[in-house]
């Protein structure tokens, strides 16, 4: 199997496990989960880049791990706003 393939089984056996207790722990948090899914696609990655050759799909993993951050970020400044007690009202 290609590097490719062996990322795609590994991320989706990790997010498997992932929501498997979850499930059997009935804590399901979106938070916690998006946290963990962001955790195993950098380990993922960064078990994925080779040191001399860069091959074109690693590139599209980059913008991924990109949007997860931002979207982590906005989780964060959420949780931050919801200690202050500040609200967003979005009209």
């Amino acid at each position: 199997m290609r590097k490719q393939q062996n990322a795609i089984i590994a991320l989706a056996v990790w997010l498997t496990i992932i929501s498997v207790f979850m499930l059997r722990a009935q804590g399901v948090d979106y938070n916690i989960f998006f946290a963990l899914c962001l955790i195993g696609t950098l380990v993922i990655f960064q078990l994925m880049q080779s040191n001399y050759v860069q091959p074109g799909y690693l590139k599209n993993i980059r913008y991924f791990i990109a949007a997860e951050i931002v979207i982590f970020g906005i989780f964060v400044a959420l949780q931050v706003l919801d200690i202050l007690g500040w609200e967003i009202v979005i009209l």
